[in-house]
């Protein structure tokens, strides 16, 4: 290939040295080291900060050495910003050469930075991100967070089978809003039900009055919503203001919504609402009450989420593929061992599908309520070794 067409198909002088071979760590390296691209500035901040305290409280309770390797965090702010990300996963691959880069708090943020992944031959792991579509953007990409179908084809099913007949949708108008309600409406649908209107709302700075005096309008037995972490509040203090709850309105979203990071800031109104998610702070199990402790000691009282849990459990992907490999640090060599892994996650059995690479988990259903002062997502049933709905679906055709 000519020089000219060979700096345009890589994206640069950057990646040019990527195809020459001056990219990914050489195995025989001392040091592994990881590249955590995360939003600690910006909208998303939170997301940047759980995640990255995940990350120092795994490092911290397992050692920096793994399989005879050090392992060295190189964390870098993209403020949620695609470009960002891009540029940042350039300058890890070939000046800091990274074995893994890893983060990504937005869809759009991964996205840009799947075609060096490829050109570079290392794995992306997805610490937050939740669009299905991602996966799908490099061989090399595996997920360790969740994608937005499902919880939302589990919300669904739940919602039919409890009554709800009619549902107005509201998301984000970004490409997870449109992920949650497609798959949303599809299962819904399938399962007999009707949505009434299907509403779609800025995702920068969103003024919900409007749009739930539309839904509101429309009478539905409930609102499905999909906003992302940090936005739960103010809508749910609009839901009510708009007296949807007071016209009978149901409230039923999506995890991201009631967040554990800002629940307790929503205040009682959000008591009784309904979500899917793959992780509570208030899942009772051994290895969760562990977790949550240890995050909460280590980070001045803050609550784990769920991104927190995406980074500690990517971050336990990485140690366990190091393991497997025996330190072994070639891209190939990592991602052949990562395909199928599966461990007790503080959320619960987890793995990895050999096929997508896409996270295999249980998805709860969730209610708010009081506990010693303080609210939770508490769990009351749940659908065990939820893959991605769209992926799976597709496989079965296959």
């Amino acid at each position: 290939m000519p020089r000219g067409q060979l700096l345009t198909s890589l994206g640069g002088i950057a990646l040019l040295s990527i195809a020459l071979g001056v990219g990914p760590v050489p195995a025989e390296e001392a040091a592994v080291k990881i590249g955590l691209i995360l939003p600690m500035t910006g909208q998303q901040a939170s997301t940047g900060k759980q995640i990255n305290a995940a990350v120092q409280l795994f490092v911290k309770q397992h050692g920096a050495q793994v399989a005879g390797k050090t392992v060295e965090v190189i964390l870098k702010d993209d403020a949620s910003l695609p470009d960002n990300t891009k540029r940042l996963a350039q300058e890890l691959i070939v000046n800091d050469r990274v074995a893994v880069i890893a983060g990504f708090g937005i869809t759009p943020s991964a996205l840009s930075a799947a075609p060096l992944a490829t050109q570079a031959k290392i794995p992306e792991v997805v610490m937050a991100a939740g669009t299905s579509v991602i996966t799908e953007r490099s061989p090399y990409i595996v997920r360790t967070s969740f994608t937005l179908p499902q919880s939302s084809v589990i919300m669904a099913d739940w919602a039919a089978k409890n009554g709800i007949k009619k549902v107005v949708t509201i998301v984000s108008d970004y490409a997870p809003g449109i992920d949650s309600e497609n798959s949303f409406r599809g299962r819904f649908v399938a399962d007999g039900g009707t949505i009434v209107d299907a509403i779609r709302v800025p995702f920068q700075n969103p003024d919900f009055s409007p749009f739930l005096q539309r839904a509101r309008d429309d009478a539905p037995d409930a609102v499905f919503v999909f906003v992302p972490s940090g936005q739960g509040g103010t809508f749910v203090k609009q839901f009510i203001e708009r007296g949807l709850s007071n016209a009978g309105i149901k409230f039923i979203c999506t995890g991201d919504v009631t967040d554990d990071d800002q629940l307790n800031g929503m205040g009682d109104a959000v008591i009784g609402t309904i979500s899917a998610g793959p992780y509570t702070a208030a899942h009772p199990s051994q290895e969760n009450q562990s977790f949550v402790t240890a995050f909460k000691q280590a980070n001045g009282g803050l609550r784990p989420n769920f991104m927190a849990v995406g980074g500690y459990d990517g971050m336990h992907l990485i140690y366990a593929a190091l393991e497997a490999t025996k330190g072994v640090s070639n891209g190939d060599a990592l991602l052949a061992a990562m395909k199928g892994m599966a461990w007790e996650s503080p959320r619960g059995p987890i793995s990895i599908d050999p096929r997508t690479r896409d996270i295999v988990q249980n998805i709860a259903i969730r209610k708010v309520e009081k506990r010693d002062g303080e609210l939770y997502n508490v769990e009351f049933e749940t659908f065990k070794d939820v893959k991605d709905p769209a992926k799976a679906a597709m496989a079965e055709k296959n």
